[in-house]
This record gives structure tokens, C-alpha cells and sequence, in this order.
């Protein structure tokens, strides 16, 4: 097997909750040494339960939220609040390629662990700050939590039944969105570093990120001037694109083409409508959605969801039913593509997880270590720290 890409790349991560530790998870994967770096009390997450992992003695390994993003890490405890403790961090920060914080803006700088601070004793390090609001704008000292950022963003403003409670997403989607970018910004920078031996500050906020990704709704409303509603689960832009009825339940019915289209009214004998003006293209049934939902409605009363998405299925027309995550992790699918993982603690614990999706063919991803419990590796780095010198 290949070395990892990232093999050879060491990250101190001083980040903790999701957005930073996301991050960090995703180098680790990639293969570099991602030393997480944890005060006495540890990440936060390691109490945000039920549920939690336990060992086969019964002990608590910290609940299920810390170990879906710290997979592959070696946790180190310091108090950098300590003048020994920060004079220590420094010192292993001086070994590293990357530095990942999430602390609030300006947090660090009185203990010297700000950029500036630092990039004189190691002028190639990759320094990325992740904060709710980033470290520019009226809003930079506020902390930033997911829940809020989805509202200030504009996503729940589109989330969520029409005329009912705006919602937000089931995960905290801007703080797994800044992680990813953060990751792509990381290895954009190490590239840099690489080429120059110049580091650089790397400044990413939830806000940005979240408001990044709205997307195709970001453009709707800058072409309209209008800006887009809750629609529940149909599509601004595509009809039929949403959940519908069947006799035994609901399925997604997402119709991206009028030839789509024409298969699944031959699939449920509604032939007349690829025809009919009002319905024959995308954009017409789009303005007539009300009607042309009323009229799948009534006829997919007679389906039940096995036969209808398997006769959907052998004339490729986009539907799917709507899994528990239970379901999912027992599709075929799931299986096939070896997304859940059971791995070796080294203390005779298969600990579950859930792999990356990135998958390549010369470089694969590692999972040699889950979640460290806290401070597992002091002693170990440390002691490297000592050999260095």
C-alpha cells in the first residue's frame, strides 16, 4: 500500500466541538499526525451525551458526538493557561506544519498563541482560525454557534414546511461545511508553504461558509431580487422534485428531465401528460406545480413503495425510499461500500465509526487509531518533544 498523502504533515489541533475537530478528523485520515490538544477538562463533546462509549470493563470512553469527529488523533493534555503549560504548546507548535483554532476572536493572543505571535519562530506554519463570524466585520467578537449561523445565514428562511416554524438542518451542517473548507484551504496553504517556506493565517468563518453554500438559492434570489420561501421538500427550480404518498408510506420522487418524466407517467399510466402543455416541460411544470402534485397524488394512492420504485427503478427514473439512518446503515449499499467501521483501540475495544467517503486508488485514506481517550498520548509526544531537541 501507498503512503498517505498527508503522511509526513503534523497538525496541532486547538480546536474543539465540531468545525476544527472535523477538520482535524480529515487530515487525520489523509494521514497526517493530528495531535489534539486538551485543557484538564477535555473537548466539550466528550460530555455531550446520552449516548455514550463504553469499554467491555465498563468504562466511559466519551460520548458518541467526540468520537463521530476525532478519529485518528492523539489527544495530549497541557493547560496553556499556565506559563509552563503555554511555553510547552509552543515548543511542539514549533514542530508543526498546521495549526487548527476555534478559539473566539482574539482568544489566544495573551497566552502568545496568535498568529503573529508565532510565525516568527516557524515562518512555514499554516495557522487556520475558525470562528462563527471570521476576524473581520462588525460581528467578529461574537461566538458562533451552528443553530444561529443557520438562522442569520438565510438557510432556515428556506428550511422547513411553507407558511410553518422556520427549521434547521438535522446536522449542524455550517459547522461540517467550514470543516471541509477549512480542509481545502489547509492543503491549498501547505502548498503554498511548500513552494515559498512561507506559512499564512488561514481566516474561516461559519457565517461565510453557510452562506457559501445556499447555492443555486443565493443566485435565485441575486437574478430575481426576490428571495426564495420554504417549500418544504419540492425543488424552486424542478417539478416533480419531492416526497409523495404512496398506499404504504412516502417516497422521493426526484424528476430532474422532461424525458424522465415521460418514463415515470408511462410507469404509472399517466401518459396523457407529457403531452399536455401545461405539463411537458420542466419550466411548465414547474408554474403548475399545485396541479400536476394533485394529480400524481391521487394516482400513486394505488402503489405500493416496493413495486413502484422497483418499476421506476428498470426504467431509471429517479426515486428512492426514505431510510432511518438504521435503514441506511443496513442498505446493501452502505454495506457494499464498507462505510461503518469497528476499529481497534488497542485496549481490546472495537470502537464503532463511520470512514471517510474519499476513497483514491494510490493514496487510500488510514484508519489505524479511533478517538483518543484524553491526554492518551502525553507522555508519548512529549517524549518526542524531549528527542527533537
Amino acid at each position: 500500500m501507498s503512503n498517505p498523502p498527508l503522511k509526513g504533515i503534523r497538525v496541532i489541533e486547538l480546536a474543539r466541538i465540531l468545525a476544527g475537530p472535523w477538520a482535524g478528523q480529515l487530515l487525520a485520515d489523509l494521514g497526517a499526525d493530528v495531535i489534539k490538544v486538551e485543557s484538564p477538562y477535555g473537548d466539550d463533546t466528550r460530555r455531550w451525551g446520552p449516548p455514550f462509549v463504553f469499554d467491555k470493563d465498563g468504562e466511559n470512553l466519551s460520548a458518541a458526538y467526540y468520537h463521530s469527529c476525532n478519529r485518528g488523533k492523539r489527544s495530549v493534555l497541557i493547560d496553556f493557561a499556565t506559563e509552563e503549560g503555554a511555553a510547552t504548546l509552543k515548543k511542539l507548535i514549533a514542530t508543526a506544519d498546521v495549526l487548527i483554532e476555534n478559539f473566539k476572536f482574539g482568544g489566544l493572543k495573551k497566552y502568545g498563541l496568535d498568529y503573529d505571535s508565532l510565525k516568527a519562530d516557524n515562518p512555514r506554519l499554516v495557522y487556520c482560525s475558525i470562528t462563527g463570524f471570521g476576524q473581520t466585520g462588525p460581528y467578529a467578537p461574537r461566538a458562533g454557534y451552528d443553530f444561529i449561523i443557520q438562522a442569520m445565514s438565510g438557510m432556515m428562511s428556506i428550511t422547513g414546511a411553507p407558511g410553518e416554524e422556520p427549521q434547521k438542518a438535522g446536522i449542524a451542517v455550517s459547522d461540517i461545511f467550514t470543516g471541509l473548507y477549512s480542509t481545502i484551504a489547509i492543503q491549498a496553504a501547505l502548498r503554498h508553504a511548500e513552494a515559498t517556506g512561507e506559512g499564512q493565517h488561514i481566516d474561516m468563518a461559519l457565517f461565510d461558509s453557510q452562506v457559501s453554500v445556499l447555492g443555486n438559492q443565493n443566485l435565485n434570489y441575486l437574478v430575481s431580487g426576490n428571495s426564495p420561501i420554504q417549500m418544504g421538500n419540492a425543488h424552486m427550480n424542478i417539478a416533480p422534485y419531492e416526497v409523495v404518498p404512496v398506499s404504504d408510506g412516502h417516497i422521493i420522487l426526484a424528476i430532474g428531465n422532461d424525458g424522465q418524466f415521460q418514463r415515470f407517467c408511462h410507469v404509472v399510466d399517466l401518459n396523457e401528460l407529457p403531452g399536455d402543455p401545461n405539463f411537458a416541460t420542466n419550466s411548465a411544470r414547474v408554474t403548475n406545480r399545485t396541479k400536476l402534485r394533485e394529480i400524481i397524488v391521487a394516482r400513486l394512492a394505488e402503489y405500493d413503495k416496493a413495486t413502484l420504485l422497483t418499476d421506476l427503478e428498470k426504467l431509471s427514473v429517479p426515486a428512492s425510499p426514505i431510510n432511518t439512518i438504521g435503514e441506511m446503515f443496513n442498505d446493501p449499499q452502505t454495506i457494499a461500500r464498507d462505510m461503518r467501521m469497528d476499529l481497534d483501540d488497542g485496549h481490546g475495544n472495537a470502537l464503532p465509526s463511520v470512514r471517510s467517503p474519499i476513497i483514491m486508488s494510490k493514496t487510500p485514506a488510514v484508519y489505524e487509531r479511533p478517538s483518543p481517550r484524553l491526554g492518551e498520548h502525553t507522555e508519548e509526544v512529549l517524549s518526542e518533544l524531549e528527542q527533537k531537541k
